[in-house]
């Protein structure tokens, strides 16, 4: 059997293993390094991260609570698939939630903030051309956070993460047919927009980048989505 490969995440000092475990478990989760129904096992995932198991247990148990994971009557544990109408609830609320948060956050982005987030747009499009779904997805989310979190009052980051993760295996099949589903580059749209300092025309441009990153937000372009994950 293949070896799991989780992709990298740096290990803060002072960070414990248990705590190590549940960021870089989640963060794989959050893109998309495991398919909808797959399972994992305790003892891979411990290889994996050059863990022993407890760690691992405690990070699947918190994981599971929040339902990025499924305990199934057997005791697998497994990737949950997603339904149509739940999918399309998640994008949904991720579309009000980040265009509210970067309309927010506008009026404290600094010009050297919009370079730093430009840099990170440009780390996408290199990570997209080296065929690295991972990297890509890593440095999608960092580009999404850097303009959010600009704002010091922001609180919506905690709830954004939550349907990240929860939308984590599909997105994560997105970015591998990104070359067809998403034709305008709306991030560049978003600088432009943040350069002017244009409100509107931001959360607008997040709102089509999240509607667009999926192929589309109609029923046809979901269950094209869907079927890939099947």
């Amino acid at each position: 059997m293949k070896a799991l490969v989780l992709p990298a995440l740096e290990r803060p000092e002072g960070m414990t293993t248990h705590d190590y475990a549940f960021a870089r478990l989640r963060q794989a989760i959050m893109v998309g390094a495991f398919r909808p129904g797959t399972s994992v096992t305790i003892r891979g995932l411990a290889e994996a991260l050059e863990s022993s198991p407890t760690p691992v247990r405690e990070a699947l148990r918190q994981l599971t609570s929040i339902g990025a994971l499924h305990f199934l009557e057997n005791r697998r544990i497994v990737v949950p698939r997603i339904t149509p109408a739940r999918f399309e609830e998640l994008i949904s609320l991720r579309i009000v939630l980040e265009s509210h948060a970067a309309r927010r956050a506008v009026a404290h982005l600094s010009d050297r903030q919009i370079d730093r987030i430009v840099a990170t747009d440009d780390a996408i499009e290199a990570a997209i051309l080296a065929g690295q779904k991972a990297a890509a997805l890593i440095a999608n989310q960092q580009f999404h956070r850097q303009i959010y979190m600009a704002n010091p009052d922001q609180i919506a980051m905690p709830l954004i993460e939550s349907v990240w993760l929860q939308l984590g295996p599909i997105l994560g099949i997105a970015m591998e047919h990104v070359a067809e589903l998403y034709v305008v580059d709306r991030h560049r749209e978003a600088i432009d927009a943040l350069r002017r300092r244009d409100e509107d025309a931001v959360a607008e441009a997040i709102a089509a980048d999240i509607r667009e990153g999926i192929g589309g937000f109609d029923q046809q372009a979901i269950a094209k989505l869907l079927a890939l994950a099947a």
